[in-house]
């Protein structure tokens, strides 16, 4: 335990007695004390518990100390209320309540604070029951909309790719990133690394632990690799870009259903993740969600709440108010129209008075929209943007994903066009396509010397995408079946048969593993010296009955054709 507690929490009870008489003499609302409040003691807590590690950090061989370092049970935040303060908790309605429990495990708890606390433990026991459906729910979604991406070949030849972080500067030292292990690790080099005119190492080259060193020693800060979200396969997904499987050790070998390993490994953390969304009194206006439900919410590409908005262009800040609220008005630098953005008085801003914002900067707090991204970004942003904030939920948990998990169900989730203009090509105007088709569509036309189609990038929900899938079999069997069914038969669609769901529903062999044709139609002919290794044991004659019809009669081995 710290032993400095009572030091520390004498400034901060200050600081929150001031905040109290402020609100008495009427300066503050209600909402603005509570909020002063919680922030208050949130950096008392954290300041107790960075206290508390210091001193864990002079006697490491504390028992407790060594089991949550090592990482084999509980984290920082459970040690934190054993032996620092248990901090601010939540009320029934999922409000916290700006009273923090001073006290931790370790010295006990008053009455009060045990009272306090007891709302939050029987919260949890509900979660808990409530998370398992939840999660299992997601699971399912996931799976069905990445049912179908299996890797179909080696390589798709693509010369893009992500650009990384591997390392970062620590007081002017070169430092591996912190989250190296779930991004760049196990992917595939998109580009030659360059130093200095000295190639180090080789596009192609499988980033493990060992090439990771090498790069960081060598002063490198980003590496260019390849991606799931950047792949050209036109069915499924290739090797290069998937790289590592992360179960093998090894490159992903051609037929591995890495949709579903991705979805298994999305949704079975889902349960470890909180329910709650905390109402921290008017940060943005509204809940901020956070654990499983802001999962759901990015997966399925809803406008959050409380949304902040982005700037749709490069300019200077100004503030208007008028009759119907407050605005921020973005001046271009290019000399365009304004650009007013409404918002709340209680929405905290992150921009000031002529400030210059670049082009999808955030310029108040909240959560952005993901149709906001699309539109003033375009796709690529949005898919990197989708991938960070899904990531940001499981680290806050200490949950470890890899990066290309996610990936494959972000690419899933913009896979489709709305087209525009049909151009000479045979797509409808208003008709929701699959990229590949759309691409096909235009290189055939634009080939032949026609007008090539122009459309839209969509951004889909994981179960409306599942829905909107080629394949009118794998969508029947998970939701909205009767529509699904007579949407396929007034439209006459046919299937194509690639995914797994609609291939094991008229049972067929999947297109996955074993089931791939270039698996299936291996045969094996032994080499000339297996044939005489093999003969070498036996006589010059063999009297089983191959060619003489069971006559008993002796036939040289020379003219027995074993083959099948």
């Amino acid at each position: 335990m710290p032993v400095n507690k009572a030091k520390i929490l004498e400034s901060y009870e200050a600081e929150a007695e001031t905040t109290q008489s402020k609100f008495e003499k009427g300066l503050i609302s209600d909402d603005e004390r509570r909020q002063e409040l919680i922030e208050t003691w949130t950096k008392a807590t954290n300041e107790v518990g960075k206290a508390m590690e210091a001193n864990f950090q002079q006697n490491a061989t504390n028992p407790v100390w060594m089991m949550v370092f090592s990482g084999a049970r509980g984290n920082s935040l459970q040690i934190r209320q054993i032996a620092a303060m248990r901090g601010l908790v939540a009320n029934p309605k999922g409000e916290i309540i700006p009273r923090p429990i001073k006290s931790n495990f370790r010295e006990g708890l008053s009455v009060l604070e045990y009272f306090i606390s007891t709302h939050g433990a029987r919260k949890g026991l509900a979660d808990t029951a409530l998370r398992t459906a939840d999660s299992g729910y997601l699971t399912r979604r996931l799976c069905d909309v990445a049912q179908d991406v299996i890797i179909r070949e080696e390589d798709c030849g693509t010369e893009r790719g992500l650009a990384l972080p591997i390392a970062e500067k620590v007081a002017g030292k070169l430092v591996r990133h912190d989250h190296v292990e779930t991004s760049v690790y196990g992917r595939s080099l998109a580009e030659d690394v360059v130093v200095d005119g000295k190639t180090i190492v080789a596009a192609g080259s499988d980033l493990g632990d060992r090439v990771i060193e090498v790069l960081i020693a060598a002063g490198v800060e980003e590496v260019r690799v390849r991606s799931v979200l950047t792949c050209d396969s036109k069915v499924g997904q290739c090797a290069m870009c998937y790289g590592r499987s992360l179960a093998a050790g090894k490159m992903v070998d051609v037929g591995e259903a890495v949709g579903i390993i991705a979805a298994q490994s999305i949704g079975e953390p889902g349960t470890q993740l909180t329910m709650r969304t905390f109402h921290t009194g008017g940060v943005a206006g509204d809940d901020i969600t956070h654990g499983l439900p802001r999962i759901v919410e990015l997966f399925e590409a809803r406008t959050p709440k409380g949304v902040a908005p982005i700037a749709e262009t490069a300019g200077v800040v100004s503030f208007r108010e008028d009759a119907k609220g407050k605005k921020i008005v973005v001046t271009p630098d290019d000399g365009g129209e304004e650009v007013a953005y409404p918002i709340t008085r209680r929405q905290k801003l992150l921009v000031e008075d002529g400030a210059r914002v670049g082009v999808g900067e955030k310029m108040v707090v909240g959560a952005i929209d993901p149709k906001q991204v699309l539109r003033i970004l375009g796709p690529r942003a949005t898919q990197v943007h989708l991938v960070n904030e899904i990531q940001a939920v499981y680290r806050s948990q200490g949950v470890g994903i890899h990066d290309k998990h996610i990936e494959v169900i972000v690419r899933q989730m913009l896979k489709r066009i709305t087209v525009l203009e049909a151009g000479d090509t045979e797509l409808l105007p208003g008709e929701l396509v699959e990229r590949g088709r759309f691409e096909t569509e235009n290189r055939r036309v634009v080939q032949t010397g026609g007008k090539a189609a122009s459309g839209r990038p969509e951004l889909m929900g994981i179960t409306k995408a599942s829905l909107a899938t080629e394949s009118w079999l794998s969508a029947a069997s998970f939701q909205e079946t009767t529509r699904v069914l007579t949407d396929a038969a007034l439209s006459e669609k046919s299937d194509p048969l690639l995914g797994l769901k609609e291939n094991v529903i008229i049972g067929k062999l999947i297109p996955a593993g074993t089931g791939l044709a270039r698996y299936r139609n291996i045969r094996v002919e032994p080499t000339e010296e297996a044939k005489a290794a093999v003969y070498a044991a036996y006589e010059d004659y063999d009297f089983t009955p191959f060619e003489a019809q069971g006559s008993g009669e002796a036939v040289r081995l020379d003219d027995v054709d074993v083959r099948p």
